[in-house]
Parts: structure tokens; C-alpha cells; sequence
């Protein structure tokens, strides 16, 4: 059975590539187009319930527009969902995105004018032109120490995931206004070049490869239990965005392994190396 959350269909219109596949109404290619809000919920159903999180700049396919929602698949990682029609832009090409925690987008080229918008984390933009300590952008003036280009990665994503320290946890979650724990995973190793689907249970199938109990853990590995992931930060400590401290925490494994467990949530079922 496909996964709905993999799957640009709905009854009414399918991907052309899945005609034989899937029943649907229609069979279409799709239109690209970029996310034009800073964070926009991706939902099951019209309204429904957040499933992940699309920011600023990134580009979807538009399969379907429907009663002010779009259906859309995201180009980075694959996911389907409904967002509002208003929230997509034409499509662009992105230079730059925000590496810093967070960011303003000002009214002109000084800290000290009317900041337009506040951008999270991953969040892309495309640059106008150089000033001095700002790039131009659509969205306003942005200081130049808060963005890198798009090519340049991240070498090392409990670095990426330490800038999320602090965060307030937030289910479906995806930018520093909210996260969960498959959100934070997905943006530490999307910002380091590699592919990384939104969910846990994704993540803990498909995400680098297993080790043993007996393999000696490092900085990035992930842990995983049921419905949880967590990253290394040392050989004995882990951070994880979670809903028993609503955060992202630093938290012992040992520790944290007892009180997932206490609570009901079961033991560790797996652990992955992905560098």
C-alpha cells in the first residue's frame, strides 16, 4: 500500500507518473511553484491536521487548486499535503538561506529600520543585490552574517541541531518557531546535504545505516524508539526536541532511555549512522 504522505493523489487528480497506479479522476504533470509565506503548515486534508512544515522558498509542485487549498508535493523531500492557495508564489530560484537561529527582514539597508518580517532557519531567499552588511531581498534588507548560499552545507548536523537549542516543541513542527523530533533531525541533515524524509518511522527505515548495540555511538548518530528519534551530540548525551520538557534539550541517554521508558514508551528500537 502507498503511503499518502509519499502519494501526489487524491482521488480527484493523480501525478502522471502514477497513471496504472492510482485511481483518480485526472492524471496531470504538475506546476511548480515556491512557498511565498515564512512557514506554512502542510496538511492532510483542507484544514486538517498538520502533518509537516514548509518555509519560505521552497519549492512544491501544485497538482491540484481547489476552494482556496493547493495540493502539492514537496520538491525536497517528497511530501504531500494541502497548504493555503495563498501561501504559493511563482516559482523562484533561491540563492541564500537563513543559517543563523533566526533573522529580520528590514525596510532598508539599517538594524535600526522597520524589521518586515522574521525568518527561522532554513528559510530561502533570493538576492537582489550586495550591500555592504546587507543582501536585498523581495522580503526586505537581510543582514549578510545570517545567510549562506544554498551550496554551502553544513559539515556537521548536531551543529545544525544545536542551533535549535531552546526551541519550543511543536507538533509536525519543521523551523526555530517549532519543532519536533523528526523535524529536527530532517533540518540538521537537510542543511548538511543529505536527503532525509520528515517522520521518525522514515527515518529510523531509510536514514544511513543500523548499528548494533555493541557499535560505540558518535556525534550524529541517531536513537530511536517508538514514534521518537534523538541525536547524539557526544557518546553519552543526545538532543532531541521532545513533549515531556516541550523543547529541544540536551539530555543524557541513560537518563532519558529510563524516563521514555517509565512513561510507556518502550525501549530504544534502533540506532542509525548516517556519516
Amino acid at each position: 500500500m502507498s503511503d499518502r504522505r509519499l502519494t501526489p493523489a487524491n482521488g480527484r487528480v493523480a501525478a502522471n507518473h502514477l497513471r496504472g497506479q492510482v485511481q483518480a479522476d485526472s492524471y496531470v504533470d504538475g506546476n511548480p511553484a515556491s512557498i511565498g509565506e515564512v512557514v506554512v503548515d502542510l496538511c492532510a486534508s483542507p484544514a486538517g491536521k498538520r502533518d509537516r512544515q514548509l518555509l519560505l522558498g521552497a519549492a512544491v509542485t501544485v497538482y491540484e487548486r481547489l476552494d482556496g487549498w493547493a495540493f502539492v508535493q514537496s520538491k525536497r523531500d517528497g511530501y504531500v499535503g494541502y497548504i493555503p492557495e495563498a501561501a504559493l508564489s511563482a516559482p523562484i530560484t533561491t540563492t541564500h538561506r537563513v543559517s543563523s537561529p533566526a533573522t529580520h527582514a528590514y525596510e532598508t539597508e539599517s538594524f535600526k529600520s522597520r524589521d518586515l518580517l522574521h525568518l527561522p532557519f532554513g528559510a530561502e531567499v533570493a538576492i537582489i543585490s550586495e550591500l555592504h552588511k546587507f543582501f536585498e531581498t523581495p522580503q526586505g534588507f537581510i543582514p549578510k552574517k545570517h545567510l549562506r548560499p544554498v551550496d554551502q552545507l553544513f559539515t556537521d548536523p548536531a551543529t545544525v541541531a544545536q542551533l535549535f537549542f531552546g526551541v519550543p516543541y511543536l507538533w509536525g513542527g519543521n523551523s526555530t518557531r517549532g519543532v519536533d523530533c523528526s523535524g529536527l533531525v530532517q533540518a540538521s541533515y537537510h542543511a548538511s546535504g543529505h536527503l532525509c524524509a520528515g517522520d521518525s518511522d522514515m527515518q529510523a527505515d531509510g536514514l544511513g545505516r543500523a548499528l548494533s548495540v555493541d557499535d560505540p555511538l558518535q556525534r550524529g548518530d541517531l536513537i530511536f524508539w517508538k514514534g521518537h528519534v534523538a541525536m547524539m551530540v557526544d557518546a553519552e548525551t543526545m538532543i532531541h526536541a521532545n513533549a515531556h520538557h516541550m523543547a529541544v534539550v540536551y539530555e543524557g541517554l541513560v537518563q532519558a532511555t529510563l524516563r521514555i521508558k517509565a512513561q510507556g514508551d518502550g525501549d530504544i528500537t534502533g540506532r542509525r549512522r548516517v556519516l
